[in-house]
């Protein structure tokens, strides 16, 4: 008996052993690398949000290994390239689960904040997993991004109400371009008032009860600068959603438009709605339009009278080389 009991223990001390070793072969294999210049090996860290902070002023390419990094991270400086190294999007997750309830508001809740400009990332995901902690619902962004001329391409947004704040700062209008993205939530889970182009993205809606919106666009102003463009984008849904609007103005002038657009049939046929029905008013100031949606929700016929159906020669303004140019020629296209 005494050996059975010596024999269990070993055993038990030999499982826990290896227990740990593979919890610090895991903790290992999350490394964060910043690369030097002329892509030469730079500095290891241990999280992302530590390789920004060493970054130079002038920016730094950050390739980061597949594993999930869960922290919050705030991106101030220009130029930071944010690289996955995965064999896809999926690999490589920065996540955390601050909901608007718990951090000061729904600005404050965002699990990675970019205001610096030339902000690129490639093949990662970030995502708020506030939704999945069983704590009241609310609004839990996953990214916060106000700084122009930002690419993201390969990039996976996850969240439930208000994912994605592409939003401007300062009264200087921000221009990104999304490009090959999937973008998940539920309720408003593309919202702010930046210049942003969505190309060959989809657009994943998840169950919520009531429905859902797109979009709340905060253009704010007649004359400001800013609004959606979806080109070339998939509405997709989890089974058995239904009643999702395109979108509803945030703000009095929300502009949205959806170009050549996939649309399955959990889209609603009137597409937009008003912000607070009998409350507000701003679908008669904003701009939603479109032009060649296609698929079950992609009917225009029942679409609400002030939405607009764009020509072909006014689609053609809100191609990206075009719409995203400004005054410095700026091309996302020819950003890697």
């Amino acid at each position: 008996m005494v050996r059975e009991i010596t024999m269990m223990s070993w055993i038990g001390r030999m499982t826990l052993l290896l227990a740990i070793a593979a919890g610090m072969a895991r903790a290992q294999e999350l490394k964060v690398e910043m690369v030097g210049a002329a892509g030469s090996k730079g500095s290891e860290f241990k999280t992302v949000q530590d390789a920004v902070t060493a970054a130079p002023e002038s920016g730094a390419e950050i390739r980061i290994a597949p594993g999930e990094y869960r922290e919050v991270v705030h991106i101030d400086k220009a130029n930071i390239h944010l690289r996955g190294q995965g064999s896809d999007a999926s690999r490589v997750v920065i996540v955390y689960a601050n909901g608007a309830s718990n951090s000061g508001g729904t600005s404050n809740s965002a699990t990675v904040f970019v205001t610096g400009a030339g902000f690129i990332a490639t093949k990662l995901t970030i995502a708020n997993d506030w939704s999945k902690t069983g704590k009241p619902r609310t609004q839990a962004l996953a990214l916060s991004i106000s700084g122009d001329r930002a690419v993201l391409r390969d990039v996976r947004l996850l969240g439930a109400q208000d994912t994605l704040y592409a939003t401007s700062k300062g009264g200087n209008i921000a221009r990104q371009y999304y490009d090959h993205c999937y973008i998940e939530g539920e309720v408003d889970f593309i919202f702010g008032n930046a210049k942003a182009v969505f190309h060959d993205c989809e657009i994943h809606s998840i169950e919520h009860e009531a429905g859902g919106f797109l979009t709340a666009n905060g253009r704010s102003k007649a004359d400001e600068d800013s609004g959606y463009v979806f080109d070339h984008c998939r509405l997709t849904a989890a089974p058995g959603v239904r009643n999702i609007f395109l979108g509803r103005p945030w703000r009095d002038y929300a502009k949205v438009t959806f170009i050549d657009t996939e649309m399955g049939a959990h889209i609603m046929p009137a597409g937009w709605s008003e912000w607070h029905k009998g409350e507000t008013n701003r679908l008669t100031t904003a701009v939603y339009q479109e032009y060649g949606s296609t698929g079950p929700g992609g009917d225009m016929s029942q679409r609400e009278p002030l939405a607009k159906k764009l020509t072909a020669d006014e689609a053609k303004e809100y191609v990206a080389k075009f719409y995203l140019k400004g005054a410095d020629g700026w091309d996302p296209l020819g950003v890697k």
